[in-house]
């Protein structure tokens, strides 16, 4: 099964992005920051800081982490750096970043504000231990998303905060990595053609000059994340399963363009090597596979869309049997996604009753169930 609803859509669209692009563009006789670092299986970036040699490789490993949304991961890299040099203040900068997460609507506002009072006390003292003008503005960006009033008003102080930053060096590929992401922020999860392309043609140009850097093909993905723009975001998504293979999300984030354009095969590809990724850190930190989750549920509507019955079947046996093994909310719920799409994608009837489960399940674990029951009785339309 392909779908192609979106030639013209995409044409059109592409040239309202161009148009934006180009007022995005860098001046003249600007180029990317200096020397990239590159880490194999997570990307490359420039970065340049005043932190000592020895906080270095877990500092860029934290930010190469952060942009592929690995919270957990880039937050121990981070404390790395804090260890290997505790005046470092973009270190506590980091770590205080991996508890925003703009795109999931998430933010822990009290354990980045612990994560920033391990480098000074007050918003001052931590300012003063930021020792050039650049750092001083990250460290105030931070405090920005941090600091007073409700969560949208913090997140739009934080995205003036960084825009001004990336005026002041137009040339500053990390901060224009992360305005964009912060314009994606600013709108509560709530999709707006407008904000969404200008975030795109602020972040192209880290894109074009850094073709390696996992926040620029990751954000872009998200900017054209429906029908009518992933087109657009083709490319970045070729990009960054091969930018980041050791980044699970970023293997996932992959398949939002090939489902939006119906390219099923890749969906399931995108997912299983998430998946493996996934489990196989989950191996490393002594956890158990995570077999009712996120990548699952993707990789089974991907065989479902290929006419693969019998492996998005597999899936979800191996999701059921989790249910006997004190499941997560999270888990509950992923089931009964999954059982829901099974039943109702096959129209298999009587898959009602192989996978049965007493606790309460979500609303839309209830909806599947009933709509079994009255659907056979149903005259064809």
């Amino acid at each position: 099964m392909t779908r192609h609803p979106w030639p013209a859509a995409a044409i059109l669209a592409a040239g309202l992005f161009g148009t934006i692009q180009a007022q995005q563009a860098l001046p003249a006789g600007t180029a990317a920051q200096t020397a990239l670092t590159h880490v194999a299986g997570l990307g490359s970036i420039a970065f340049p800081n005043s932190g000592k040699a020895a906080a270095q490789p877990a500092f860029i490993r934290g930010v190469l982490l952060l942009h592929s949304f690995e919270y957990d991961a880039a937050a121990e890299a981070f404390r790395q750096a804090e260890a290997a040099d505790p005046a470092f203040a973009l270190a506590y900068w980091g770590e205080a970043m991996t508890f925003n997460h703009p795109l999931w609507q998430q933010q822990d506002r009290d354990a980045a504000q612990k994560a920033l009072a391990k480098l000074a006390p007050t918003p001052e003292a931590r300012a003063a231990r930021a020792p050039t003008p650049r750092e001083k503005a990250y460290v105030a960006a931070v405090e920005a998303l941090y600091g007073e009033g409700s969560k949208h008003d913090r997140d739009a102080a934080y995205m003036r905060a960084m825009g001004r930053l990336l005026e002041e060096d137009p040339g500053d590929m990390e901060a224009r990595a992360f305005y964009a992401l912060s314009i994606l922020g600013s709108r509560d999860g709530v999709r707006d053609f407008a904000t969404y392309m200008r975030a795109a043609a602020t972040v192209q140009p880290v894109f074009d000059a850094i073709p390696d850097h996992p926040g620029a093909a990751h954000y872009l993905i998200h900017s054209f994340d429906d029908p009518i723009h992933a087109p657009l975001g083709l490319p970045a998504a070729r990009r960054y399963s091969q930018i980041a293979p050791a980044a699970a999300h970023a293997q996932h984030m992959t398949s939002h363009i090939f489902v939006a354009m119906g390219l099923w095969s890749d969906v399931v590809t995108a997912n299983v090597r998430a998946s493996d990724e996934q489990n196989a850190d989950n191996a490393k930190r002594g956890l158990p596979p995570n077999v009712c989750g996120h990548y699952s549920s993707w990789l089974q509507y991907g065989y479902l869309m290929l006419g693969d019955s019998t492996k998005a079947a597999a899936l979800l046996d191996a999701c059921f049997a989790r249910m006997s093994a004190k499941p997560s909310n999270s888990e509950v719920g992923y089931f009964a996604s999954m059982r829901a799409r099974q039943v109702l994608d096959t129209h298999d009837w009587s898959l009602a009753s192989r996978w049965t489960f007493v606790p309460p399940l979500p609303a839309d674990g209830r909806f599947a169930p009933g709509w079994i029951t009255i659907s056979p009785t149903l005259s064809p339309r």
